[in-house]
């Protein structure tokens, strides 16, 4: 169980495409976000069709992630 602060996002070193998939021409993302001993499931457009706009997209949606988690925000994963 995670505590509502508590940010753990796994990357993939070997593969830069980690939380990516393409839909047709357009990039998402997806992880989860653990809300005491359940689960959900989130998935974003990116809203580009090109992979290097989409990696620096996740990039700085997790970073926002991640200041918002520091910030002790309990919702981390409410970032626009």
């Amino acid at each position: 169980m995670h505590p509502p602060t508590c940010l753990a996002i796994r990357v993939d070193p070997a593969n830069p495409d980690h939380h990516l998939w393409r839909n047709h021409r357009t990039w998402w993302i997806h992880y989860f976000v653990h809300e005491g001993n359940r689960k959900r499931r989130v998935r974003r457009s990116l809203g580009t069709g090109d992979l290097a706009a989409a990696r620096a997209a996740r990039d700085a949606l997790f970073a926002a992630m991640r200041a918002n988690a520091e910030a002790g925000n309990p919702r981390a994963e409410a970032v626009a």
